[in-house]
């Protein structure tokens, strides 16, 4: 019999293997939370793309409001753009619903989309719709920009940098945040702009499969200390690191400049924790161990 992928990185080694070399327009291809490509006609600023999926059972329950999926939907990709340090602009929607629905319903999951979309300035600009023999399936391409300047990758991490997290972790499915979270855009692009952050990523999957992935990207290794991961206050620290559906930014600072960066950010962002948890470490050091997060593979 046949084996089968194992993990999702294990699947994306398989892909690139199969695919043919990227053009020279490309500048971050697979592997990042974003494609970055050069753009034609906007000197100094950069491309991002990004496409995400939702599947009715896997990231939400049967019987969700159709809003709330909406809402989920649009801001998954919003959150990836974000860890670019990039601004979102146009989106395209695919829609694979059950032939049962009816116009109440196609008007409150795109009433949910419409207002993530207004929130933070995304154009939807097309899509498909199709039947599905099987659950609601939802498919977003989303397109942003961000100055060359400002670009944030997972592979800028060096030893000795501070690992921190945007707000709090944990509990998001069991809490029902993971359906009305709000994508740190604005404190994205924030950071993009500041020398000190190194790399940057979005926790989607759970600290304990993000971190690793930073560092593998990056070529370090990783010591946190799980005390000092901020929590949701009904959460543990296993859950913490390894529930997933954050939607906050994982960055790595340089430490000389992390004073200065604390500070301007109490003042950018004053209502956002940005918390220490750890140092990144040369490559082939001991990494502590973490619980690993979601993999839709494993």
């Amino acid at each position: 019999m046949k084996r089968k992928p194992q993990s999702e990185e294990e699947l994306l080694t398989l892909i690139r293997r199969e695919l043919p070399p990227v053009d020279s327009s490309v500048m971050t291809g697979i592997g990042d939370d974003c494609a970055v490509i050069r753009s034609a006609g906007r000197a100094g600023s950069l491309e991002l793309l990004k496409t995400d999926a939702l599947v009715e059972g896997i990231h939400f329950i049967p019987g969700t409001p159709l809003d709330k999926v909406g809402w989920k939907a649009l801001c998954r990709p919003l959150s990836d753009i974000a860890s670019m340090g990039g601004s979102p602009l146009h989106a395209l929607i695919t829609v694979a619903a059950p032939a049962t629905w009816n116009t109440s319903a196609w008007r409150a999951l795109y009433r949910g989309i419409g207002k993530a979309a207004r929130q933070f300035g995304v154009s939807v600009v097309g899509g498909e719709t199709v039947q599905s023999p099987g659950p609601l399936f939802l498919s977003i391409a989303l397109t942003g920009s961000v100055p060359k300047r400002n670009r944030k990758l997972r592979s800028g991490a060096k030893s000795g940098d501070l690992i921190c997290v945007t707000g709090k972790l944990g509990g998001a499915f069991k809490s029902g945040r993971h359906l009305n979270f709000h994508p740190r855009v604005a404190e994205g692009r924030w950071l993009g702009g500041e020398n000190a952050v190194t790399a940057m990523m979005d926790l989607s999957d759970g600290l304990g499969s993000d971190l690793p992935k930073l560092a593998r990207e990056s070529h370090c290794s990783f010591r946190i200390a799980p005390d000092c991961i901020p929590l949701h206050k009904e959460c543990s620290v296993g859950e913490g690191i390894s529930d997933g559906e954050d939607y906050e930014l994982l960055l790595t600072v340089n430490p000389r400049l992390w004073p200065s960066l604390q500070s301007r950010w109490g003042q950018a962002s004053p209502r956002l924790a940005l918390t220490p948890i750890g140092v990144i470490l040369a490559h082939g050091e001991q990494c502590t161990p973490l619980t690993k997060g979601y993999d839709h593979l494993a």
